[in-house]
């Protein structure tokens, strides 16, 4: 799809500069950040005492290597402040997540945190071809979930008028874009196809709206999943990445003149990618498990904070900072069925290949004896539901099935659904996995 917007004329000094003035301001609020962690967070101090490290060790940015990593157990464990370098009574806001598989893991932000936090996500509506004037419908959910207050923060700071419609209340939102006219919708991709779907529904063709930009994230999607929503919406739909843990949304955003993977703001995160078994640090251009330290941030630093995405670091194009390939997966997200390696963004490039099927899916897994199952239930479009014989769904099954087991090397059972049967996302992410195996005790 060809962007609707010009390329910005004016960016900000630190997205032209070199990388040696990069890789300079990096080490210089590097070296602030650990000194801040060891000093103000008792977490740090133990862990980089048990591991032998100190700040002053700290000489080059290679050094970092030298630290100990921070996972999610380390903030539940530290439930609900123990992360925290300033006393709660000096913060602005508390951010959490969900806590669905244990106990939600906290985030505090000072005032200047928020302001740092609302400049990267203007950077990153700027960067989507937003322009102050534009019109932002954020159908992110807000609340303690970082995407709807982060989106607007965001838009506010870059000058735009913001629509804080939140998720959910389907009929309401294709409402409200018709009403209000919006530029940019910011919202999960899931959730968008949703949307559309609405929008057909009410006998609208969703690409005639006033939408010409979609800023989508807080779940994995490829490129057949960005066919798909261009196609369907005449929008051109750009990659946003974040995680509330390092800041919210706004920690890396595509660019709407290159579309080629998400420009980490790197000025604010430090990323590596490391071998997610043995923790060793890769070099640029292969894959692993993404970790980030933050660079600026003051009521909650985060030091080699192990994301579980996997990605690879790429070489700058349309900024001086390196960019994050499409995330393929997360480490947590993986299914091994019979030995192979499955993450669902690779089931879902294979769904969207064919024209026949919409981009709704779900995976299911099983347990039969002593071997995992998986079925893979899609669904038709909504013109060829009620058109397709039983020979037809049959056929499609099976192209779909050696489709899956060429490409994804697994064999799997294919059910094909008519229109809209499968659950759709009003809030939050899509479920893409149902796990029906019995658990382990």
């Amino acid at each position: 799809m060809t962007a609707k917007r010009p390329a910005p004329h004016e960016l900000e000094p630190i997205e032209k500069a070199s990388r040696d003035e990069i890789a300079a301001l990096q080490l210089e609020r590097l070296k602030w950040t650990l000194r801040h962690a060891y000093e103000n967070v008792p977490h740090y101090r133990k862990k980089f005492d048990a591991t032998g490290v100190h700040p002053d060790d700290l000489k080059t940015l290679s050094d970092l290597s030298k630290f100990p990593f921070t996972t999610k157990q380390d903030l539940r464990e530290n439930y609900p402040f123990g992360m925290f370098a300033y006393p709660r009574q000096k913060l602005a806001r508390v951010h959490a997540s969900s806590g669905t598989t244990g106990k939600p893991t906290v985030v505090g932000y000072t005032k200047k945190d928020i302001d740092t936090w609302a400049d990267v996500v203007a950077r990153s509506i700027r960067a989507a071809g937003g322009r102050p004037g534009d019109t932002v419908h954020v159908a992110y959910g807000y609340g303690l979930f970082t995407g709807g207050l982060g989106a607007h923060y965001g838009a506010e700071r870059l000058g735009c008028l913001v629509v804080p419609m939140s998720g959910g209340q389907t009929e309401k939102q294709v409402q409200l874009i018709r009403d209000f006219e919006p530029d940019i919708i910011m919202v999960t991709p899931s959730y968008m196809l949703v949307i559309a779907e609405e929008f057909e529904k009410q006998g609208i063709d969703p690409r005639k709206t006033s939408l010409k930009i979609g800023i989508f994230g807080a779940e994995p999607w490829g490129e057949g999943m960005r066919a798909e929503i261009e196609s369907k919406l005449a929008i051109d739909a750009i990659d946003i990445y974040g995680l509330s843990e390092v800041i919210g949304p706004g920690v890396a955003c595509e660019c709407i003149e290159s579309k080629d993977g998400p420009v980490i703001w790197e000025d604010h995160f430090y990323p590596e990618i490391i071998d997610p078994e043995t923790g060793e640090v890769l070099p640029d251009g292969e894959e692993g498990e993404l970790v980030f330290t933050s660079l600026t941030k003051e009521a909650m630093p985060v030091i080699r904070y192990r994301t579980r995405d996997l990605t690879r670091l790429l070489p700058p194009t349309a900024r001086s900072f390196r960019r994050m390939a499409k995330i393929t997966g997360r480490t947590d997200d993986m299914l091994i069925i019979r030995g192979v390696n499955v993450f669902p963004t690779q089931i879902e490039e294979q769904i969207l290949r064919d024209a026949r099927f919409c981009g709704n899916y779900q995976l299911v897994v099983r347990r039969e004896g002593h071997l995992d199952t998986l079925e893979v239930r899609c669904e038709l479009r909504p013109e060829l539901t009620g058109n397709f014989s039983p020979e037809l769904r049959r056929q499609a099954a099976e192209e779909l099935q050696q489709r899956i087991k060429s490409m994804v090397g697994v064999t799997t059972q294919v059910t094909i659904m008519d229109f809209d049967t499968l659950p759709r996302t009003l809030v939050g992410k899509a479920k893409r996995v149902i796990d029906e195996r019995p658990k382990e005790r």
